[in-house]
């Protein structure tokens, strides 16, 4: 166990974006815990307000506090700074901090969190959470081993600790933790206990997603003494840069949209660069079909994000956590079209015109990813996923509902 640092309400964030020997860290603001510790609220610093940009749309250059409309969430795209349920776990077994409001949980998450935003306890110097050293690929059963402790609420020992450490602020329920491999920083996800090889499933998936044109995160399948792991390669650093990333929930929470496929394709008119619009709305149209014929309904708000560039303007980032849930419910996460979150291609074609599409373009995309579907089990097959996963998911991917659909539109 780590030795944690006594709470403050108060916190400075800072941008890590530029390329570390261009410049150093530029302090953006304050952090404050308000509205009984249930809320982190921002103050932009002076010289941000004159030379910075805003974080997100809900939180423009101006003066003042903003505060998130919800509780226990930070304001705007701070918001995504955060760890989700496996780093929250991680970080009260690491560091069994004396309080656990949003504040701390983001003071947690450390230099190597998504992103490119830091936190410090210093007011005016960038000092974070001190993480581990970044393991390598030959630390993965030492990892597996750790994860297993965390799993069973078990205290961590020194070794253990290190090797957790550099990874909390990653989104999601599945354990994961950071390692060094070919010269980058990958996520590795594992599994959470269950029967099903869930890591090679999603690397097959992510590797079928790419087959239909789909810009997908690097990812390689890791094997362990039993299963699979999964490396996924971080799109939020490029170099030795870090990039500043937003994930739809941010989007949707700053515009008060609705959260669909939708109202996302509409918000890359205000975000995106004008010259590639189109292609990303197709891009997310696409991701949109396969999701739905792969039987992927845990397609929510932070399963989708936008990449900012040196120019201020917003990209899809690559596709990822993309997997089928095998549980059939005929419903995604998000809003498809005039059916609401139906998972039906008769849906996804309602509301083409938010995609910048009509409905022969949009038909021939649907047609292109349903051949690719098609193939789905020698594709799965060849990259090793067992025949019993695959049984499994073929109740679902090849049941009646989704495959009924494909032979609609099978050319």
């Amino acid at each position: 166990m780590v030795k944690s640092k006594p709470t403050q309400d108060s916190m400075s964030l800072w941008w890590l974006g530029a390329p570390a020997h261009l410049a150093a860290p530029r302090k953006i603001g304050q952090l404050l815990l308000t509205d009984g510790n249930r809320k982190v609220g921002l103050t932009y610093s002076d010289e941000w307000l004159q030379h910075g940009f805003a974080l997100s749309e809900d939180l423009p250059l101006a003066r003042g506090v903003f505060l998130p409309k919800e509780l226990d969430m930070a304001a705007g795209a701070i918001d995504d700074a955060r760890p989700d349920r496996w780093g929250e776990r991680v970080i009260r077994n690491l560091y069994r901090p004396d309080r656990l409001s949003v504040l701390e949980y983001l003071y947690f998450a450390g230099d190597d969190r998504f992103g490119a935003l830091g936190v410090s306890m210093l007011a005016d110097a960038y000092q974070p959470c001190a993480n581990g050293a970044m393991s390598s690929l030959n630390s993965l059963p030492e990892m597996e081993r750790a994860i297993a402790a965390v799993l069973a609420d078990q205290p961590l020992d020194e070794k253990w600790t290190r090797l957790l450490s550099p990874g909390p602020s990653f989104g999601g329920t599945r354990p994961k933790s950071l390692i060094e491999m070919e010269g980058s920083q990958w996520v590795v996800k594992f599994s959470a206990g269950e029967d099903f090889d869930t890591e090679l499933v999603e690397h097959a998936t992510l590797r079928l997603a790419a087959q239909c044109g789909i810009q997908v995160v690097k990812s390689r399948a890791l094997r362990l003494a039993h299963g699979h792991a999964v490396a996924v390669k971080r799109f939020d650093r490029q170099g030795g840069q870090r990039s500043h990333v937003i994930s739809a929930n941010t989007v949707f929470r700053a515009a008060g949209l609705q959260q669909g496929y939708p109202e996302l394709a509409q918000a890359l008119r205000r975000i995106g660069r004008s010259e590639t619009i189109r292609s990303q709305q197709t891009e997310l149209f696409t991701r949109m079909v396969f999701n739905i014929l792969m039987d992927n309904t845990d397609d929510h708000e932070k399963n989708h994000a936008f990449i900012r560039a040196d120019d201020g303007f917003y990209a899809l980032s690559p596709a990822f956590d993309v997997v089928p849930s095998v549980q059939g419910l005929g419903q995604q996460q998000l809003r498809v079209g005039l059916r609401g979150a139906e998972s039906t291609i008769e849906n996804a074609l309602s509301e083409v015109q938010a995609f910048g599409l009509n409905k022969d373009t949009a038909t021939q995309v649907v047609r292109r990813v349903v051949d690719v579907v098609n193939g789905w089990k020698d594709a799965f097959q060849a990259l090793g996923v067992t025949s019993k996963d695959i049984q499994q998911l073929e109740q679902y991917i090849d049941g009646p509902r989704l495959k009924t659909q494909r032979q609609q539109f099978s050319q």
